[in-house]
């Protein structure tokens, strides 16, 4: 075997990275799999974001934001997720300014979804802890500003984190054939505040309060239960709703965590393997957002199917009954 099979790019002999060393059967069942999670990531947070476009019975406050996570989630496995299996199991044959543009992406979504996660927090503790002002203070007006914000300054943000890398794309890269993502010290420092120190506190103690009151609402619910039926209902469906979206901030946390205590303890201390691993669990957490909706949500089971028999094509679907 010639030295040039095992580069990139054989023609840059002095130049050129190497493939990976794993065998091309292993390489295949690496892709194969990771592509099906990027499709299936994909294809089931467009259900969502179809479902909650569509149906006007699903406009509502914590909707808006479930589809604003969604399309973050919609985004990373389509964009992504690709670019990261070609980054691991492959040569980047794309050219430097598209490395920048995947490296900015990700800190824009990363930000959308942690953004998401802190609103579906305010959400909530706004439901539990003051219902009485929960429907003028939570308004579908005020959600969208707050969504727009949320997404305006992801962007903002993953374009000043990665400003040097438009400036001089390709600067960090060793050789022809890889996507290198560096922060330098000052920018990671930042990145580690603004998109886990704050949010995951704000998360952390909003959803304790949460907690607390929602165990002496269910109290209370428990030794009234025959009077004022009709607030009970309500009560309960709000608590419902809380446990739902509780479950989906774990989850959350359970994948995001581990992401950033890693890049806080650096990746010189990690084989490949665990890096790899790292980043796949917090990408799988946009998979399994979806899955949560289907397992609590009997209004996405149904949406899903008018969506897949394309009902919803038929005048005047949208004013269906879902809930």
């Amino acid at each position: 075997m010639e030295v040039g099979e095992d580069l990139c790019f054989p023609q840059l002999t002095n130049t050129s990275c190497r493939k990976p060393e794993s065998t091309w059967t292993e390489v295949v069942f690496l892709q194969i799999m990771l592509s099906s999670i990027s499709l299936l990531t994909a294809a089931l947070n467009l259900f969502v974001i179809i479902s909650v476009s569509h149906f006007k019975q699903l406009h509502t406050p914590t909707n808006t934001i479930l589809l604003s996570l969604a399309v973050s989630d919609f985004l990373l496995g389509l964009l992504l997720m690709p670019a990261e299996i070609i980054r691991n199991t492959g040569c980047w044959f794309l050219d430097d300014l598209m490395c920048s543009l995947y490296n900015s992406l990700s800190f824009v979504i990363t930000s959308a979804s942690v953004g998401d996660m802190v609103l579906i927090s305010v959400d909530r503790y706004v439901a539990i802890c003051d219902p009485l002002h929960y429907p003028t203070r939570v308004t579908e007006r005020k959600v969208k500003i707050g969504v727009c914000l949320c997404w305006l300054f992801s962007v903002v943000y993953g374009c000043l984190v990665v400003k040097e890398d438009f400036i001089k794309p390709g600067r960090h890269k060793f050789c022809v054939g890889e996507c290198i993502i560096t922060v330098d010290f000052i920018a990671g420092t930042v990145d580690l505040i603004v998109s886990f120190v704050i949010p995951v506190t704000i998360i952390i103690v909003l959803y304790m309060r949460v907690f607390v009151v929602a165990v002496s609402q269910a109290r209370a619910m428990r030794s009234h239960i025959t009077a004022l039926s009709v607030t009970t209902a309500a009560k309960k469906s709000e608590l419902k709703a809380a446990r739902t979206l509780g479950v989906l901030v774990l989850v959350f946390l359970l994948c995001f965590c581990p992401y950033y205590c890693f890049s806080l303890a650096g990746e010189d201390a990690f084989s490949s393997t665990t890096i790899f691993a790292v980043y796949y669990l917090f990408y799988l957490n946009s998979c399994v957002n979806p899955v949560i909706y289907a397992l609590f949500y009997p209004w996405f089971r149904k949406t899903v199917k008018l969506i897949v028999t394309f009902q919803i094509l038929k005048s005047g679907s949208c004013e269906s009954k879902i809930l």
